[in-house]
C-alpha cells in the first residue's frame, strides 16, 4: 500500500511538472512569436487569422476542454481520471504565464522560438506520457490512434502536429509553416527521448558458433552476463544447432565482441539495439553498487 502511495505521488509530481514545462514553452516561445507548432497552441495560432479578435490563450483553453471531453468518450474513465488534472493545470499555468511576455521577452527570433519551444513542449508532454496520462488537447488524437496502429506515440504526435502545421500554412503562408515544422520535429523527438529517459539501454546478441560453449563461458566469467541457449535448425542442411542469446549493456559490447572474435572469428553474430530491459542486472545501475 505504501509503495502504491509513493508511485501515485511520483506520477502526480510528473504530471504537475510536465504541465508546468509545457505551459512555459507555449507561453514564452510559441504564442508570443506565433509559431505554427503542434498541439492546441499550434491550432490556435493557425486559425488566428480567422478569429483575430479572440485571445490565443482563450482559444487554447477552450480546445483543451473540448478535446478532453472527446478523449474521455473514446478512451474511457481511466483516461479521463488521469487527464482531468492536466486539463485543469495546463490552462491555469498557461493563463498565469501568458502575463510574463508583457514584462520581459526571452527572444523575438522565430527560429530560436521554434527550437526552444519544441524542446520545452516535448519534455513537458513526455513527462506526462510517462505516467500513462495526457496533457489533453492535441495529445488525445494520437492516443486514440495508438489503440489501432503500432506506431510509437512520439511519432503519432509528430504526424498530427505536422497536419496542424499544414492547415496553418494554408492560412498563414509557407515560411511560418517551415518554421513550425522545426518545432514539431523537435517536440516529437523530445517526447520519445523523455519517455525513454532513465530506462536501461542495451544490445541483444544472437550468436551462432561451433564454439558456443567457450563463448558462453567467457561471457559469463569476463563480462558477468548470462546467456540463453536457443535450439535452432539450419535452413540449408537442416542440422540442429544451438544459438546463444545474450543481452548486455551498450558499453559492454566492445568487450563481448572481442571475446567472440578471439574464440571464433567465423562466428555468425546478429546485433540488435534494445530500448528497455528489466530484470536482474538491468533494473538497477550496477555501478552504484561498486
Amino acid at each position: 500500500m505504501l509503495q502504491k502511495g509513493k508511485e501515485a505521488a511520483y506520477d502526480l509530481g510528473l504530471v504537475v511538472l510536465g504541465n508546468f514545462i509545457l505551459a512555459f514553452g507555449v507561453a514564452l516561445f510559441i504564442v508570443p512569436n506565433s509559431i505554427l507548432s503542434g498541439g492546441v497552441a499550434g491550432v490556435a495560432v493557425a486559425i488566428k487569422p480567422l478569429i483575430p479578435d479572440v485571445s490565443t490563450t482563450l482559444v487554447i483553453n477552450i480546445l483543451t476542454v473540448c478535446l478532453f471531453l472527446v478523449g474521455s468518450a473514446a478512451l474511457g474513465k481511466n483516461f479521463a481520471f488521469k487527464t482531468l488534472l492536466s486539463t485543469f493545470l495546463y490552462p491555469t499555468f498557461l493563463s498565469i504565464m501568458s502575463i510574463l511576455p508583457e514584462h520581459f521577452t526571452i527572444t523575438n527570433d522565430p527560429i530560436l522560438s521554434a527550437l526552444y519551444g519544441g524542446v520545452f513542449v516535448g519534455i513537458g508532454v513526455g513527462l506526462v506520457f510517462r505516467t500513462g496520462a495526457s496533457t489533453g488537447g492535441m495529445d488525445i488524437p494520437p492516443l486514440i490512434m495508438s489503440k489501432y496502429v503500432h506506431i510509437p506515440l512520439g511519432t503519432l504526435v509528430m504526424i498530427v502536429d505536422g497536419l496542424t502545421v499544414m492547415v496553418g500554412m494554408m492560412l498563414n503562408g509557407i515560411e511560418p509553416a517551415l518554421i513550425g515544422l522545426i518545432s514539431v520535429w523537435i517536440s516529437g523527438y523530445m517526447v520519445n527521448k523523455t519517455m525513454m529517459f532513465g530506462l536501461s539501454s542495451a544490445k541483444s546478441l544472437m550468436i551462432i558458433s561451433e564454439k558456443h560453449e567457450a563463448i558462453l563461458s567467457a561471457i559469463a566469467n569476463e563480462v558477468d552476463r548470462g546467456s540463453t541457449i536457443l535450439q535452432a535448425k539450419g535452413g540449408y542442411k537442416k542440422d540442429d544447432r544451438p544459438v546463444l542469446m545474450v543481452v548486455i549493456l551498450k558499453k559492454q559490447f566492445p568487450e563481448v565482441n572481442r571475446i567472440i572474435q578471439h574464440i571464433d572469428p567465423g562466428a555468425f553474430v546478429i546485433v540488435h539495439d534494445v530500448n528497455e530491459v528489466q530484470g536482474e542486472g538491468f533494473t538497477f545501475d550496477e555501478d552504484s553498487f561498486h
